[in-house]
């Protein structure tokens, strides 16, 4: 989790927060949004018979997802789609296995919390999707079915996109969540953000989709999310707001909406967001986080860096670690800890695991030996797969 950084701001980042009031003080025009139902505090709202209409017509399923992609990128950043999975009796039976599957891990002691909450303020099942499949492949085939799902991820990714999800149940007095960005940048340290140019911050943003799907009922007092509508505009956000100024703008500008079961929010990741508090005495807040990704974030070839780290190990080996074996290792390694078995392969001690890279440079600042490394690369790509 980022901490709140309360120093103060130095001139540059105060002309900066500036110019972020600015912009997210935009009010949602009625003309940009022509297909929403209304607009609920700057969020357009939309309803699920009429996305399942227009996905059935070539030129209003063009004109929804042109609409889509516009309030993601430069719009309020969010909107909200009324009964998009309208049978809710789909939506029930998923929830009953991913209850199941909550009280399993529970009993073995498996599962994770939030990155950006306090241990135990919920229930996390990580790879969600995959388990949902293999356990009730009918109910995951009428889930994920929803023309209002696929035409959100094809306005902002388009095709050859691939979905992930998480579900997080957040119980009864759970606490808010730290306002933040989400996946890529926002699972980085400041340290580690600072390490891509800035044009990767906005391209970053264009490369996932973030989304929830409503398992119940939830009124804002079960802490419905935060959202500070046009912030993913902000240029420097993913740097910026963890300083105070910004998260104290967010706690009294951001907005909630009540959702109903089978509804869907999708929002762009740089989008201020954070789940609320839920200060209910009995509702148990079920939503299923989707990330869809773009194809576009993927290698063109397939390698397999274990092989390539076992013939370079023993090259490198014994050697003071310089920035040219750095250089070398980032040439034959997996530097991104992403995708992984978040079960198998958690994120101790911060918002990522550790990359191939990351361990291999280890090994070698340590002088582990080549047959050390060579297991400890088996059990990592094993534990990155859930084996």
């Amino acid at each position: 989790m980022s901490p709140r950084d309360d120093s103060p701001a130095n001139p540059s980042s105060t002309a900066d927060f500036e110019r972020f009031k600015t912009q997210v003080s935009q009010t949602t025009a009625p003309n940009s949004v022509p297909n929403a139902s209304e607009i609920a505090k700057n969020i357009p709202i939309y309803q699920g018979e009429m996305v399942a209409s227009a996905a059935n017509d070539p030129a209003r399923r063009k004109e929804l997802l042109l609409e889509w992609g516009a309030v993601f990128l430069s719009g309020p950043g969010a909107l909200v789609i009324k009964g998009a999975i309208s049978d809710v009796g789909i939506v029930d039976r998923a929830t009953e296995l991913f209850e199941k599957i909550i009280q399993e891990q529970r009993g073995t002691g498996q599962g994770g919390g939030d990155h950006f909450a306090k241990p135990g303020a919920n229930d996390r099942i990580w790879n969600a999707i995959e388990k949902h499949c293999l356990q009730d492949p009918e109910n995951f085939a009428d889930y994920y079915a929803s023309d209002a799902f696929a035409m959100a991820c094809l306005a902002w990714l388009g095709p050859a996109y691939t979905v992930t999800a998480q579900v997080n149940r957040v119980n009864p007095g759970g606490n808010a969540q730290v306002p933040h960005r989400d996946y890529h940048l926002g699972f980085m340290t400041p340290d580690q953000i600072d390490q891509y140019p800035q044009h990767i911050h906005q391209t970053s943003a264009q490369l996932t989709l973030q989304g929830a799907i409503a398992h119940c009922d939830m009124p804002v007092e079960s802490g419905t999310t935060m959202m500070l509508p046009f912030s993913q505009i902000f240029e420097d956000g993913y740097r910026q707001f963890v300083q105070a100024a910004f998260q104290d703008y967010f706690a009294q500008h951001s907005v909630q909406l009540p959702l109903s079961k089978g509804d869907m929010l999708f929002f762009n990741p740089a989008l201020m967001h954070g789940a609320g508090d839920n200060v209910t005495p009995d509702i148990f807040r079920m939503a299923n986080l989707v990330q869809i990704s773009s194809a576009f974030g993927r290698p063109m070839e397939a390698m397999n860096t274990n092989d390539m780290v076992a013939a370079l190990y023993p090259v490198l080996a014994g050697q003071p670690v310089t920035r040219a074996v750095e250089n070398a290792v980032a040439a034959a390694t997996d530097g991104y800890p992403f995708p992984s078995n978040l079960d198998t392969d958690p994120a101790t001690g911060g918002l990522a695991p550790k990359s191939q890279r990351a361990r291999v440079l280890d090994a070698l600042k340590s002088a582990d030996k080549d047959s050390d490394v060579q297991e400890m690369l088996v059990a990592y790509s094993a534990a990155r797969l859930g084996k």
